[in-house]
């Protein structure tokens, strides 16, 4: 949780510094993006391998095709399988695992990202990270306070709090 959100921040502060990108710096930017945060997902262990490769392709895609539509494009299909993902699994864990809540967040914001996308395609590459970093900025300080207050409410009792070990939450 600690990486993902770290990931994301790290995005969301570049978006908000940069003022004002090419297509390439988009493109990079959300690509590499996308990877970091397969690869943070990944190693959660709690996501399907097929959510990983569909986010990790997005990352791909944005690299791949250089443009404002392409990269776009590949970033909200990406950010929209993982936000119905994590909006299923809250749904789904809803009142049995401490993270649900928070996957619903998370979910919302990813899909809302993702439907907000393509809107601003037209608007160039500083909209784009703009939207793209917003939502980056939303989910990294969520996960950020989850994977912290998982790690005090383990910490000092192995696996007491909420049954997550410290380990799992780094």
């Amino acid at each position: 949780m600690l990486l993902r959100a770290a990931i994301a921040l790290v995005f969301g502060a570049l978006t908000v510094f940069w003022g004002a990108p090419s297509v390439q710096v988009l493109a990079w930017a959300l690509g590499l993006y996308l990877l970091a945060t397969a690869f943070a997902v990944l190693r959660s262990g709690s996501a399907p391998l097929g959510l990983v490769a569909v986010v990790a392709l997005g990352g791909v895609g944005a690299l791949l095709l250089q443009s404002d539509a392409g990269a776009a494009l590949s970033a909200s299909f990406a950010l929209l399988v993982l936000g119905l993902w994590e909006l299923l699994q809250g749904l789904r864990e809803r009142g049995r695992q401490v993270l649900a809540r928070d996957w619903l967040i998370s979910g919302v914001v990813g899909v809302g990202t993702a439907a907000l996308l393509p809107f601003f395609i037209g608007l160039g590459a500083h909209a784009l990270l703009g939207v793209a970093g917003g939502g980056a900025i939303i989910s990294g300080v969520l996960w950020m306070l989850s994977g912290l207050s998982l790690r005090h409410d383990a910490g000092g009792r192995g696996n007491g709090g909420h049954g997550v070990p410290a380990e799992d939450v780094n």
